[in-house]
């Protein structure tokens, strides 16, 4: 807990202080635990709660009100973040994160009058009283009592000193509650450090209010979707964290073990399977916020743990849930933030174009929809060749003779097709090769020659062409076979899917389709995943044979999504990385190489 001699010789000091805090405790009669840290305080209000009841008065009615005998006598608790003593009085500042709900308001919200202003004069408080005062520091707790003013210079002050409200008679006016062993960041300059503000969160939450916010906002957020879906007759679920297979999502689980079961399990990836076969059993309209686990790397946008929003509606598609989608979402926005309007810091960028450094209006009332395909064509950077067409999308070959003409686009990229082809020299690349055409050449194109499907071609080439610049609301539908192993056939093109992402501020937000409901072709769709497992892809799904027995029994006609909630939060506050929104997230070990990577 101590980490230099500075800290070290503070905490001694702090220590000797307490030790005197609890002397004068024990003058008074109280026990060394009541003195130094009791249990609980009555106040009568919290900070917020009486700003809100007392902002409005003036010091005239404040005046009037003492003249009259009716002093408005208040008891509080919360944290010292400014303190002074002059001679035989001192002002100090406390600070409570309490919040407001607002009346005829969906919304809870941070309030900034989270500080008020004590005045503690040794006449009123006594000898041992303001003792007390004096070996106050930054960061401890008090309880203080008292009535209520505005100093000349307007400021709403508690004058501290007994009172005689109920059940406060003859206690004192001020109350150790808690005391701060180690110092408060400078109070210029708050708690800095982007790493150090994540691993010491429940500094940044009192010393930064903004930091506050976001995490009031993120509560915001779960809340009006709980009642965007209550309302439409969704019923709240939840599934196993734990799983003997993870399915639901191609990605790489969290091993663990059941020691009385002898069991390997897994933590959830996602929890769709299960959902679904929740609507196999009759709840046509179900969903669930839930934590998922993915043994992946971490980035602004990557947390391994994470939160989600997973929902199920029977008898519906996914042209439904796009209609549904644009509701949820501006529904949310309205909710937390009071309009659709958000300014979000977009750092997306590739070699094919994009955004980067720029925090950009976003109107989440306002949407656009394109299949993959036209996403694809209408983001292509011309500078890097000709433009692919629907044609260059039909199969493996056609997307290679693609591949190849935007390489023969220029002389430098001709001779690195050449070189390709010969296969001899496969880690070289000639000099001035467009960065954009080694990409293509040196993975697309290779990864198309060895047997990879096309359709894990075009969605890898959407995510670097089209996706960094979805920065507006938008929909991008239908989506290769290949990459959706649970998303349902479109009637009319075999080889892609009825699925569709949302993305926001250049990264996607939500996934949906679809759902497949053949048994029969679903465990073809797991077998082909096999494949790609022996083919080396970690990510591919799993058989999971007791879903496949759960369509069985009947699924019907079905469409699910699931939301990130993290970054969703992050477009609605503003924030640049999921750190940002996450009150606890995974970080190296302190001391350990590369701590601050990601």
């Amino acid at each position: 807990m101590v980490e230099s001699q500075f800290e070290e010789r503070l905490y001694n000091e702090r220590r000797e202080k307490l030790r005197q805090i609890a002397a004068l405790g024990q003058r008074a009669g109280l026990s060394y635990a009541e003195a130094t840290y009791p249990n609980s305080y009555a106040a009568t209000l919290t900070i917020p709660e009486l700003r809100a009841k007392f902002d409005s008065l003036t010091a005239e009615n404040f005046e009037a009100s003492l003249a009259a005998g009716n002093k408005i006598e208040v008891s509080i608790a919360g944290r010292i973040m400014a303190i002074r003593v002059q001679g035989k009085a001192g002002f100090a500042q406390l600070q409570q994160g309490d919040v407001l709900f607002e009346k005829n308001d969906a919304r809870q919200l941070a309030r900034p009058e989270m500080k008020l202003q004590l005045y503690v004069r040794k006449d009123d408080v006594g000898e041992d009283g303001f003792a007390l005062y004096k070996l106050l520091d930054l960061g401890d707790h008090i309880g203080a009592r008292g009535f209520l003013f505005r100093t000349r210079t307007g400021e709403l002050t508690v004058h501290v000193a007994a009172i005689s409200l109920a059940g406060h008679e003859g206690k004192p006016a001020l109350t150790f509650l808690a005391k701060a062993m180690l110092a408060l960041p400078d109070k210029f300059h708050g708690l800095e450090d982007t790493e150090l503000r994540y691993r010491q969160r429940y500094v940044d939450l009192f010393v930064n209010p903004d930091v506050r916010d976001v995490f009031v906002k993120r509560a915001a957020v779960l809340r009006a979707m709980r009642k965007f879906f209550d309302a439409r007759g969704y019923l709240e679920v939840e599934t196993p964290m734990m799983q003997t297979i993870a399915g639901g999502a191609a990605a790489k689980p969290f091993k663990t073990h059941h020691n009385a079961l002898d069991l390997d399990l897994s933590l959830r990836i996602a929890p769709e399977l299960y959902l679904k076969r929740l609507v196999v059993g009759g709840l046509d309209r179900v969903y669930e916020i839930n934590r998922n686990f993915r043994n992946e790397g971490i980035s602004t946008q990557h947390n391994p743990e994470f939160t989600m929003l997973e929902f199920y509606q029977a008898y519906a598609n996914y042209h439904d849930l796009m209609d549904l989608t644009e509701e949820l979402v501006k529904f949310v926005a309205n909710e937390v933030n009071g309009t659709t309007i958000t300014h979000f810091p977009v750092a997306n960028k590739s070699l094919f174009g994009g955004h980067v450094g720029e925090t950009v209006e976003i109107d989440l009332a306002k949407w656009q929809r394109f299949s993959m395909k036209e996403a694809i064509i209408k983001w292509w950077n011309k500078q890097n060749g000709p433009s692919p067409s629907n044609q260059d999308f039909e199969n493996a070959a056609a997307l290679i003779a693609w591949i190849e003409r935007v390489l023969e686009s220029d002389v430098v990229g001709t001779q690195w097709l050449d070189q390709l082809r010969s296969g001899r020299t496969p880690n070289y690349s000639p000099p001035n090769l467009n960065p954009a055409h080694y990409i293509l050449g040196d993975y697309f194109w290779k990864q198309l020659r060895a047997g990879a499907p096309a359709g894990k071609i075009i969605a890898n080439l959407f995510e670097i062409t089209a996706e960094p610049n979805l920065i507006q609301p938008t929909i991008i539908y239908d989506f290769p076979l290949a990459v959706s192993p649970l998303s349902k056939i479109k009637p009319d093109e075999p080889d892609w899917v009825e699925r569709f992402e949302f993305f926001i501020g250049g990264f996607e937000i939500g996934n949906a389709f679809s759902e497949l409901n053949d048994p029969d072709d679903q465990r073809r769709r797991f077998e082909a995943q096999l494949l790609e497992r022996e083919r080396g892809d970690d990510e591919a799904h799993a058989m999971d044979e007791d879903y496949v027995r759960a369509l069985g029994y009947g699924l019907p006609p079905t469409a699910g999504e699931g939301v990130g909630i993290d970054r969703l939060t992050m477009v609605l506050t503003g924030s640049k990385s999921i750190r940002d929104v996450i009150l606890f997230p995974l970080l190296r070990p302190v001391g350990s190489k590369n701590e601050a990577q990601g």
